[in-house]
Formats: structure tokens, sequence, C-alpha cells
């Protein structure tokens, strides 16, 4: 089916964000001077992510009919086969679209290389229509494929993810539920736990690997645990030790037909557990969850806290992959890429 519109996907800056707060820019100068703040560099942010925003509307104008789409009405708008999803921002903005076009063709454009990382934004505004060439001509198209997870409850309503699921409290209390994973069971009470794919092991699911690593050196380590300062040098403020060289972490392809599911800070009494603190999910293997929490009970994706499902008492998620994959465009001479 040949593509007939491209939809472009925006956020607000962060001046902006600030401007609907204190209602004219004038506020929120004053606001920002006030606590010490360079107003410049977010009048700078705002006006090249702009710019860039509207090179990418005029280009894209040229071919095809244009659909901007504001980055809070993406879960609730339809995309349709004749459309491409165009996203300008930061990469969590791929993230958080990819998960709701179903497949179809993405490509993500970084308006400000300066600022942002840019991993899933391989575009410029000026390369933009280059990359969409063979989408456009019905042609395979060179891309990276990323496995989604799914939280899934009995009454059918699901959640997917791209980087990761939270499942927990929505606030710092304990989340209490039921654990079913590789035919054993188990009552836990703990922070909630993180479920990740692929494009996500390198992200929230490696500062566990992080916290982990750095109390086994603090309090088990032999070698590398910090020494206690002598009397002679407790009166001087010292750097902390070097770090350690890192272990290996779970870093997994895109791709990969796998997830991980790690559980924070689980709590060892009489009527929990902490025998399954990590595991891995497969298509047979899946991870289920039954909410014990009377109220306040969560589970949400990609850092949007905003876009959940309610996990409470007597709710039953089932955790796995998805069957819907994202499908980001890439520059035609990126290596490792499938067309």
């Amino acid at each position: 089916m040949a593509i007939e519109t491209a939809v472009v996907v925006c956020a607000e800056t962060r001046l902006e964000q600030l401007q609907a707060r204190f209602n004219t820019r004038a506020q929120t100068r004053f606001y920002l001077e006030q606590n010490g703040q360079d107003f410049a560099a977010y009048q700078a942010e705002h006006d090249t992510y702009h710019h860039s925003l509207e090179a990418v509307l005029k280009a894209l104008a040229r071919v095809l009919k244009v659909k901007p789409l504001e980055r809070q009405y993406v879960a609730r708008n339809l995309f349709a086969d004749t459309e491409v999803v165009v996203v300008v921002g930061r990469d969590g903005l791929v993230a958080n679209t990819a998960k709701y076009v179903g497949g179809r063709p993405l490509a993500g454009v970084n308006p400000d290389p300066s600022r942002n990382v840019g991993v899933l934004l391989p575009f410029g505004p000026d390369t933009l229509l280059a990359g969409l060439r063979p989408v456009l001509e019905g042609k395979a198209y060179p891309h990276r494929t990323v496995t989604l997870a799914e939280a899934r409850l009995q009454d059918g309503q699901r959640l997917l993810a791209f980087n990761d699921l939270f499942v927990g409290a929505e606030t710092h209390v304990s989340a209490r539920y039921g654990l079913q994973y590789a035919g054993a069971h188990e009552d836990q009470s703990s922070s909630g736990l993180i479920v990740s794919t692929g494009a996500g092991s390198t992200g929230w699911l490696s500062s566990v690997f992080n916290m982990a690593w750095g109390v086994q050196q603090a309090f088990f380590g032999t070698e590398t645990a910090p020494k206690a300062p002598s009397k002679a040098a407790s009166s001087k403020t010292k750097k902390a030790p070097a770090a350690p060289a890192p272990p290996p972490r779970v870093a997994l392809p895109w791709d990969t037909e796998e997830l991980i599911f790690v559980v924070r800070e689980p709590y060892q009494s009489q009527s929990s557990g902490i025998a399954l603190s990590a595991g891995r999910i497969g298509r047979g293997t899946p991870l289920v969850l039954e909410s014990h929490m009377p109220v306040g009970g969560r589970i949400f994706s990609d850092g949007i806290e905003a876009d959940y499902l309610s996990f409470t008492s007597g709710t039953v998620a089932t955790i796995g992959i998805a069957d819907e994959v994202a499908r980001l465009i890439s520059p035609a001479e990126t290596p490792g890429v499938k067309g």
C-alpha cells in the first residue's frame, strides 16, 4: 500500500512546558533567572528544536501530506498503513512512539545533535527524505527491528514497552504480589520489578547491575572494598575511591527473542521470599504476577507514568514478548540492518 501521509510526532520544549506553567514568556524568564538558571540557554534550545521541526515539515510537504501529532496524543492516535511515522525529538520520544505504531516504518530525526545522544535518531532534517525514499517507493528499506515487551491483564487490557516495563506501587511503598516463573511461585514484597527488552538492556536495567556491583564491592569484596580512613586522614575530605571495572552485563540484541526481569530490592520475611529475583523471559516462559495491593498498584512502560495499567488486588498480569515489533528506518549505509 502506497505511503500517502507523514505523521510527524513532536514534543514541547522545556521552555514551552515552563511557559504553560507560568502563562507568559516574561514570567517564565523571571522564574528561571530568580533561580539562577540561564534563560538564554532555554531559548536557544527552543529555537533550535523549532527550526529543525519546521525544516522537517517543509521537506516532507514536498512529497507527502503532513500530519503533525503532539506527543500527548500518540497513544490515542490510530495509525494507518498509508502513513510513515517521523519523530522529531529526543531518543525517548522514539521509544514512546514506536510501541503505538504497530510495526509501521518509523524514522527518528535528531533536531539538536549538540544536546541529544541520538542513538534512535539517525537522520537530520537534511537527510530525512533520502532515508525515506525506499519506503515511499514501496521497496525494502534498511531498518532495525526491536522486540517489544507486553503486559496483558486477565480482562484483555495490554501495554507494550520499547525499553522496559515497571510493575509496582505508584508511590515509594512496598509492592506486594505473587510471582510465577518457570514452574515456581513466590509471594514477594519489593520496590517493584523491571522487565527489560534488548533495546532497554543498556538503560534502566544497567543501573540495577551498577547498584548490585557497588554493594558487592563495598561490603563483600576483598581487594577492592574501600578501607576505613585513618585518624590522620579522617578530618580531610577525600575523593571516592576509583570504581573497579564493571562486571559483565546482560546486554541483549535489539531483536532478541528474550526479555530480562529483575526484582528491585526484594525483602525476605515470613511471608515474602527472594528466590525468584531475576530471570529470562522467552515466548514459552512468561512471567505471571498477581497483585496483593488493595490500592496504588501500577504497570507502566518506558518511564511514562501517566500511561499505565491498574494493578490492584486480584489483577493478574502476564508479561512476555509482544507479537508486534518496532521497525526503525536506518540510513542505507548502516551495517547490520535488515532490508
